[in-house]
């Protein structure tokens, strides 16, 4: 005989009770066996223990312990939701990473699409520049030159410029576009406002790239400085700090400055000393541009007392040139017949003296102890050889495009800043 046990639950009921109470437990009613006695049906279970109800703890059976039960089995289910969402897409991101990544690399164009192209007269658009022609057509011809659309040649602007000095104005020259550095050594004088202003109105008219190098002796002037943040030319206001007592001629040292300020930044362009009192035309500085180591022209130069105008400067077959030109017979012991107006060079020849294969790595300077009138000889003498080694401008020289003026008014009484603190009187009333 199999006895079964099985554990009195208080949600079991009695119907022999009324309303269908439940039966009353204890927590110290024992287990009890019920005998089974059915020999007409053998059991073929096994017998089940239950669970002594004194031996459960009161807190299992409290609201706490299943809600405690129910909160753990939430965050279990809801930390394995949260590592399958993110097990679900990162085979797709993957996959659409490397998809990505092929693409990439994948080229835009096919030759298929060129070849199609190429079959059915389809044609790029082409630029091409193939000379500088002169000034007035210059912005043109930069951008329509040589055009080529659909195979058609469009119309070029004609050069007027000789056939050696249109082959060194390629593109692919290194003399092509360089930075002109003109330098003004100035002082403080009645005209000065005027000079400048009428210079900077010229340099404005330059195509860049184009630096102004402005010297003065001492200090910076307010006027002067005022004058140059109003031109719109990129400048550099430097200052010549040469004891006065021990000047003989102001402007050597001032040009000298500005030599030391190209050597210290290495600047690389056509250095041009352009005094502030002359005049110079627009094709001057579009000629400086094609130098590649030192070119010279004639100055035009006139002077006060004097009815004529002396021309000074090189004579030239070409651009080779073969003589010097000079009306004054207190030069004629000069080496070179050039005014400092008349000539301009490589800035690298005075901070690369290896590459122009100078005897001497000596820093090029202007002589102050030099009779007046040599020192451009001298300085020439420091950058070139001979004549070889120079290039007249224009073709054959045969063009004036400086004018060297001197013209003072030292009796001129003239306001500070050039400005009026008062009104004037007037000389005529009304």
């Amino acid at each position: 005989m199999i006895s079964l046990r099985r554990s009195l639950s208080p949600s079991v009921h009695d119907p022999s009770l009324p309303n269908g109470s439940a039966l009353p437990i204890s927590n110290h009613v024992p287990t009890v066996a019920v005998p089974v006695t059915n020999t007409a049906f053998p059991a073929t279970t096994s017998p089940v223990a239950t669970t002594d109800l004194s031996t459960t703890n009161d807190k299992n059976c409290s609201p706490w312990s299943w809600l405690k039960l129910l909160h753990k089995r939430e965050a279990y289910d809801r930390s394995k939701l949260k590592g399958s969402i993110w097990k679900k897409p990162f085979l797709p991101v993957m996959l659409c990473f490397f998809l990505g990544f092929l693409v990439g690399l994948m080229p835009f164009s096919s030759p298929s699409s060129s070849r199609y192209k190429s079959e059915m007269g389809e044609q790029e658009f082409s630029l091409e520049l193939s000379n500088i022609p002169d000034r007035e057509s210059q912005v043109g011809a930069i951008k329509a030159d040589v055009v080529t659309v659909n195979g058609t040649e469009h119309a070029k602007f004609a050069s007027t410029l000789p056939s050696q000095v249109v082959a060194g104005s390629q593109l692919s020259d290194p003399t092509f576009g360089k930075l002109l550095i003109v330098v003004t050594p100035t002082y403080n004088r009645p005209l000065q406002a005027l000079y400048l202003t009428r210079l900077s109105h010229t340099l404005k008219l330059v195509p860049p790239p184009l630096l102004w190098l402005v010297v003065e002796m001492s200090t910076q002037s307010i006027e002067t400085a005022t004058l140059l943040r109003k031109t719109g030319v990129m400048y550099r206001h430097l200052v010549c700090k040469k004891n006065m007592t021990d000047v003989k001629d102001r402007g050597v040292h001032q040009r000298n400055t500005a030599l030391e300020h190209i050597e210290q930044h290495q600047l690389d362009g056509i250095v041009y000393f352009a005094d502030d009192d002359n005049v110079y035309t627009l094709e001057l500085f579009e000629q400086m541009r094609l130098i590649k180591r030192f070119g010279t022209w004639p100055v035009a130069m006139l002077t006060a007392g004097k009815s004529k105008t002396i021309l000074e400067g090189p004579v030239c077959d070409g651009h080779t040139v073969i003589g010097w030109h000079t009306n004054e017979k207190s030069k004629r012991l000069r080496r070179f017949h050039v005014d400092m107006s008349g000539f301009a060079f490589n800035s690298t020849i005075t901070w690369d003296p290896a590459r122009w294969r100078r005897p001497t790595v000596e820093p090029i300077r202007q002589l102050d102890t030099i009779k007046e009138g040599f020192q451009e000889t001298t300085f020439i003498e420091q950058v070139v050889e001979d004549e070889s080694q120079m290039e007249g401008l224009p073709s054959g020289c045969s063009k004036v495009m400086v004018w060297h003026l001197h013209f003072e008014a030292p009796e001129v009484v003239y306001p500070p800043g050039w400005r009026l603190e008062q009104d004037l009187n007037a000389t005529i009333l009304l």
